[in-house]
């Protein structure tokens, strides 16, 4: 048997039986969904061969809670967004699985489940994930005493595409996209982009996502727009980042791209390459015994939002 083939099986048996149960589910709006088309549409899910949930037409966006073990909770939050290539959701891999790890650290984990771009269901699918990322910030925020949480250390994390999701929330706070945004502030606290879509450049984007978000022939100013390396600032949060060298879906330069930009600009950044580990290997990069997640665990603490 392949070791990919096991892993997210074993992982899951050695799961305790509660962790297993559902969890609570936050729609993230109430009422009529903005940039929504009404629609007789239904989100579709498939379960693959290794027992990987992947989730696609998405058309009620969503945070679903995972709380840590009673007594470890440290104020702490991380939203993930899981990648796809703005066509599905890997949410096992890349959201049930790293909710489970970063709850041991004490972290609330909210896992979003955002709307993948459709001119069918959207006016404007450019915006939808985008306006999807900020209302969650919103949301954690509103919820927060309800799950005593410090509102001011909320992360986003995010895998593939939804680590270009991810990395565009958290350059493009100050202009918060969608009719009547609000005055409540949509930027994270830090961001943790793995194996992320940065650049929509014709050498670096990944075609899928650039298409998928932006259609056929984007203009050239969305191009910039939509190219996260191209909007950090002195503002934007501090950042950890992780990519293999071998990765042929998303190439690593788009990390090293985002990297040498928040350098530029004076962000705290950290990044981890590793030779090895192709695309998608959410938390078991098989190729190393190095845990990428114990390096972000240390990074956490080093920055103090591992502390109560």
């Amino acid at each position: 048997m392949k070791l990919k083939s096991w892993l997210p099986a074993l992982f899951l048996m050695s799961l305790p039986l509660a962790s297993l149960l559902a969890q609570p589910v936050l729609p993230l709006y109430t009422g009529n969904i903005p940039n929504s088309i009404p629609s007789s549409a239904q989100e579709q899910s498939t379960t693959d061969a290794n027992g990987s949930v992947h989730v696609s037409n998405v058309v009620q966006p969503s945070l679903t809670v995972y709380v840590p073990p009673a007594g470890t909770a440290n104020g702490t939050s991380i939203i993930v967004c899981p990648g796809g290539g703005y066509g599905f959701l890997s949410m096992t891999n890349e959201g049930t699985e790293i909710a489970q790890r970063f709850t041991g650290m004490g972290i609330t984990v909210f896992i979003l489940k955002y709307r993948l771009p459709n001119d069918a269901l959207q006016p404007d699918k450019s915006i939808a994930p985008l306006m999807d990322a900020q209302q969650a910030l919103r949301l954690v925020r509103e919820v927060a005493p309800k799950y005593n949480l410090n509102p001011e250390r909320i992360g986003l994390m995010g895998f593939s595409a939804g680590g270009h999701l991810a990395a565009t929330a958290g350059t493009q706070f100050a202009r918060p996209v969608g009719p009547k945004p609000g005055p409540a502030s949509v930027r994270p606290a830090f961001l943790m982009l793995i194996y992320p879509v940065i650049s929509f450049s014709d050498s670096l984007a990944n075609g899928g996502s650039r298409t998928n978000l932006l259609g056929q022939n984007p203009a050239a100013a969305q191009l910039v727009q939509y190219s996260a390396d191209r909007q950090v600032t002195a503002q934007t949060p501090p950042t950890f980042l992780v990519h293999a060298q071998d990765d042929n879906g998303v190439k690593v330069q788009n990390s090293l791209a985002f990297y040498e930009a928040c350098v530029h600009h004076g962000v705290p950044a950290e990044m981890h390459l590793f030779a090895k580990g192709g695309h998608g290997f959410g938390l078991h990069n098989a190729t190393t015994t190095d845990d990428w997640s114990e390096r972000l665990r240390e990074w956490l603490a080093a920055n103090g939002w591992l502390t109560r």
